[in-house]
């Protein structure tokens, strides 16, 4: 008995520890199954050109030419592969080293990133890795332009051969608008450099031109009423200077109005200029001694750089809209094409221009255009080469959809000559609404939503069930009509049965790590991890995303309503889920949005969406693919709230915080009557001030509701107030927590609470505050103040029932034995002033005394990953154990147990009522183990927010991650209690109860006749 006790104890101590240990959110299998990323570059940049997509022309290790579409973002540099529009490479820049622009020659892009281009860096086009990196100066001696492009640039030299015999291109480039360096192409190193004497605003160098002995920088001074050109010319072999002087000339537009054609290294440049509606060019010499010459023609409007300036070529606006193409030809500059049909007509858009080379080096200039009689994007192609050098043109139409891409933004050009005059090309283009298409001729090879990485807003909503199909009911049906039906109605029995008999023997059931069956269209599966995610981005677009596996169910244009006629932006403020299939109508999400037009109109719109097909549920729409909003007040708004109740009623608080429904509804009016002397709110009305408010119904008007203050909060005068953080939704399963000795500790659960952050006015002493305040009365419950990084705060908050956790960077320790790190605190609020003292928190009256009554218990541990998103898992009825979604400022999402931030967590051994409740030893370091990584092999990029929802399964959540990557995945934090292992091997279970039952048949009567021989003999 002993023994048997031992062992008892054994195997319960063995339990324990096993149990304590944490559960990993991702088994190895169902990495790629049970998740999905999708990538993205970013919306491409297309107001500079030296930062707008391009096609690049590059030689495999094969020596074989292939084609790559270049973009970049401020943040983001990639290729993307024109054959499937996948993304052959990237690179993500820091925030503060934001891309200036990008310049290609052959199989090396350069970059100028940084405040005046104080980081180059040299890439592999091919593969996009960092061949060189250099900083040319510190960050902090950058000079800031209105255009961050001004003042920078790359010019390539002459091809060299390096002594392995390998050829390879020096680069000079210009930062600060003053200073030049020329870079050795093969080693990186710097061979010199020239910076300007008098470097003040008043001369800023522009842009490169690069001869076999000279280097010209050119740039503009500022005179009175307009910019004069200067030049400055450099020996390209030592960098000394040759000479400096302005150019006579007057010019408006700055950068916009000058560029300098240089068809080889080994001929003088000519700088090429727009004065007063006229085109003018010089050419460039060592001593800059050329004479201003003007072309014919005053009523020019604009000279276009299409990429093709080492060709001598570039296109001229008018100022009726028509175009020419003109050409450097030895010493002189003359029209070789006029666009046909090109001047301002209520039948076109306005033109875009561009240039592109094919892989003999012969050049082409692009045109296109929208015509609104064809409805359809139109494209002219000018082949100067052929004819004899002559020239033609060939064009198609396109049929872009503007209902679902917006208005094409920008494009770039890439042509083939195959044979004769037949002219191939293919464009891609950049839509006002982020998205980036190859079109092949006429037809669209793939669209990439490049839009998606701009998600402001993001909403889980549960599809329907699939009901099975039932005869429906005739009425006034008699005795045999329902006889026949239920006969129809068995017919499919058969199958349903022997597929019962199959699963019931094989255990063939539906898996929780299995993928997700996507035959049966927008109904839910068996455990509800399948759902729509409703995503608003900054670009005017909404998505319907599937959750299982991240593709695009359906799309729609956010309308600009009464200015789309002047143009405008549509920023998303809030979203609500108004409808559910537990409502028993169909899904559907309200969008809150304030549209800005730009005749500086603001309104505040409410875009009433149906979440499975993006359908208008409001009737605003008199088309299909573009939503209207119905105007709620003008202004944008303050605040906006759903009404806890089933009208699901929004309301919304403007500028002077009135009070708006939506919808107004008499129905929606009356219960808002009924619940207003409950409600309470806080709203931020300055940087350093925080107000609460509650609602009156108008005595005399009851369809008018006002607001007063009833409370008011200020921070010290260092702070400003950085974000509202409000509590996660859900049920609570407890009410409190019970200890190891049976005592409980009670959640201290108000309705009204919330977290603020706020940011320090004083730097570098700035200091960063956590608040947890009470909404009802504005009561400061908990404050902690964390240290500053570099005298800015970023502290990340997530709150859920009674528990905080925020992180941040500490850089500065006062205390010893304590370093630098990135910093995790948990804190956890209960009721009372200790243990078992309970104040019934969640019901308590504003005007209580006991909202105060609080204790809390709070720990801190250090991680070596910085934290860019926080958030916490959500189950359907809140029993499952919550746990901490992390998003890394490494690319990686992290899921946290909550044993491992329990702040009550000993920190000597714990004893035996302790381990009764699962407390370890408190470790300050949270453990670097790859399995709390749920992302795994993924890199999620610049994660701005998490969010979660239940399954069908208590123990399961779901997760989404946006930023510039979108990312899908679910936990299960106590692991899946509530279905079988899926190593549960129920055919051996089956087996056993069949075995079990038939010896219980054969033995019944054996044991019948012995209890009745046993009766005979007694």
């Amino acid at each position: 008995m002993h023994i048997l006790s031992s062992l008892w104890t054994t195997s319960l101590l063995l339990f324990c520890t096993l149990s304590i240990s944490p559960v990993w959110a991702l088994h190895e299998s169902e990495a790629g199954v049970v998740d999905w990323q999708k990538t993205f570059i970013g919306v491409p940049r297309t107001d500079r050109p030296q930062i707008a997509p391009s096609f690049l022309r590059v030689k495999t290790k094969e020596d074989e030419t292939t084609s790559l579409v270049i973009s970049a973002t401020e943040r983001t540099l990639g290729a993307v592969n024109p054959v499937d529009g996948s993304i052959a490479w990237r690179y993500i820049f820091e925030p503060l080293d934001p891309i200036l622009g990008y310049y290609k020659s052959g199989n090396i892009i350069a970059t100028l990133s940084g405040a005046g281009g104080s980081v180059l860096r040299v890439f592999d086009s091919l593969e996009g890795s960092i061949i060189h990196e250099k900083r040319l100066h510190h960050s902090q001696n950058g000079q800031l332009y209105s255009q961050r492009s001004l003042g920078v640039n790359v010019a390539f030299g002459a091809p060299k051969t390096t002594g392995g015999g390998q050829k390879t291109k020096d680069l000079f480039v210009l930062t600060n608008g003053h200073t030049v360096y020329r870079i050795d192409g093969s080693s990186g190193d710097l061979i010199w450099s020239w910076s300007a004497l008098e470097q003040t605003s008043l001369v800023i160098l522009e842009r490169l031109t690069v001869t076999d002995s000279t280097i010209y920088a050119i740039g503009i001074a500022k005179s009175y009423a307009s910019y004069t050109l200067h030049v400055t010319a450099l020996s390209s072999g030592t960098g000394e200077l040759l000479t400096t002087q302005n150019i006579p000339s007057s010019i408006e537009n700055g950068s916009d109005d000058f560029f300098a054609l240089s068809p080889s290294t080994s001929e003088d440049p000519r700088l090429v200029w727009i004065e007063k509606g006229v085109v003018k060019f010089v050419g460039l010499t060592p001593k800059l001694t050329g004479k201003p010459q003007s072309l014919k023609g005053s009523t020019n409007t604009r000279i276009v750089d299409v990429g093709l300036l080492e060709y001598g070529l570039f296109v001229v606006r008018r100022a009726d809209g028509s175009a020419s193409v003109f050409k450097l030809n030895q010493n002189a500059i003359e029209s070789i094409w006029d666009f046909v049909d090109s001047a301002n007509s209520n039948k076109n858009s306005d033109s875009m221009y561009t240039g592109a080379v094919d892989k003999e080096g012969n050049p082409y200039v692009g045109r296109m255009y929208w015509s609104f009689a064809l409805q359809a994007g139109v494209l002219h192609v000018f082949t100067p080469h052929l004819l004899g050098g002559k020239g033609l043109v060939a064009g198609y139409t396109f049929p872009f959809d503007t209902n679902n891409d917006g208005i094409i933004d920008h494009y770039t050009l890439d042509v083939v000559n195959p044979d004769g005059l037949q002219v191939l090309s293919r464009i891609v283009v950049t839509t006002t609404t982020g998205a980036v298409q190859l079109w092949l001729e006429d037809k669209v090879q793939w669209t990439r939503e490049e839009s998606l990485s701009t998600v402001a807003l993001a909403e889980f909503v549960e599809l329907p069930e699939r009901k099975g199909i039932q005869s429906s009911i005739a009425e006034g049906e008699n005795i045999i009509g329902r006889v026949l039906r239920h006969i129809s109605d068995a017919q499919n029995f058969p199958r349903y049965f022997v597929g019962f008999i199959k699963r019931f023997a094989t255990g063939s059931y539906a898996s929780v790590s299995a993928a997700i069956s996507h035959e049966s269209g927008l109904y839910r599966d068996e455990f509800g991890f399948k759902k729509i995610i409703v995503a608003a981005t900054e670009h005017g677009k909404i998505f319907g995303i599937d959750s299982s596996n991240g593709h695009v169910v359906w799309s729609k244009i956010l309308g600009l309503g009464s200015v789309a006629s002047v143009g405008g932006v549509i920023v998303p403020v809030k979203m609500f889920v108004v409808k559910t299939v537990s409502d028993g109508e169909v899904p559907q999400v309200v969008l809150l949005a304030a549209r800005r037009g730009f005749d500086d109109t603001v309104n505040t719109v409410a875009y009433h969406i149906n979440a499975l097909t993006g359908k208008d549920e409001a009737n605003n729409s008199p088309g299909k693919d573009i939503l209207q909003g119905t105007v709620i007040f003008p202004g944008k708004p303050s605040e906006a709230y759903l009404l806890p109740s089933k009208a699901k009623t929004i309301i919304l608080l403007d500028s002077t915080n009135n009070v708006h429904f939506y919808p107004r509804t008499d129905e929606s009016i009356q219960v808002f009557g009924e619940l207003a002397p409950s409600l309470r709110f806080s709203l931020q009305t300055s940087g350093r001030s925080l107000h609460g408010y509650q609602i009156v119904q108008d005595a005399n008007d009851k369809n008018t509701f006002s607001t007063y203050q009833t409370w008011s909060l200020s921070v010290p005068n260092n702070e400003l107030i950085g974000s509202i953080i409000r509590p996660t939704q859900g049920p609570i399963a407890s009410l409190g927590k019970v200890l190891g000795d049976r005592t409980t500790l009670y959640k201290y659960l108000s309705p009204h609470l919330f977290a603020m952050t706020t940011v320090s006015k004083s730097s570098p002493n700035a200091v960063c505050s956590v608040y947890l305040v009470d909404g009802s009365k504005g009561s400061v419950i908990y404050h902690a103040s964390v240290a500053s990084t570099m005298g800015t705060c970023n502290i990340e908050a997530v709150l859920t029932e009674n528990w905080l956790v925020y992180g941040y960077y500490d850089e500065d320790f006062a205390g010893s034995h304590q370093t630098k790190g990135y910093r995790i605190v948990s804190v956890e609020v209960y009721e009372g002033k200790g243990i078992n003292d309970k104040t019934r928190s969640s019901e308590l009256s504003s005007l209580s005394n006991k909202t105060l009554d609080v204790h809390f218990y709070e720990r801190s541990f250090e991680t070596n990953q910085p934290v860019a998103a926080l958030a916490v898992t959500s189950t359907k009825f809140g029993m499952t154990t919550k746990d901490i979604i992390i998003a890394t400022k490494k690319n990686q999402i992290q899921s946290i147990p909550r044993r491992l931030l329990d702040p009550r967590r000993p920190k000597t051994d714990p004893t035996a009522q302790q381990q009764e409740e699962m407390l370890i030893k408190y470790d300050p370091v949270v453990p670097a183990d790859p399995r709390l990584v749920i992302s795994h092999r993924y890199e999620v990029a610049n994660v701005r927010k998490i969010i979660t929802s239940p399954a069908l399964l208590e123990s399961t959540s779901l997760i989404f991650t946006y930023g510039l990557d979108l990312f899908g995945s679910r936990v299960t934090p106590s692991n899946t209690f509530d279905v079988l292992s899926e190593s549960f091997n129920k055919a051996q279970l089956v087996l056993t109860i069949g075995g079990l039952t038939v010896a219980i048949i054969i033995a019944k009567p054996m044991v019948n006749r012995k209890k009745l021989k046993e009766r005979w003999f007694q």
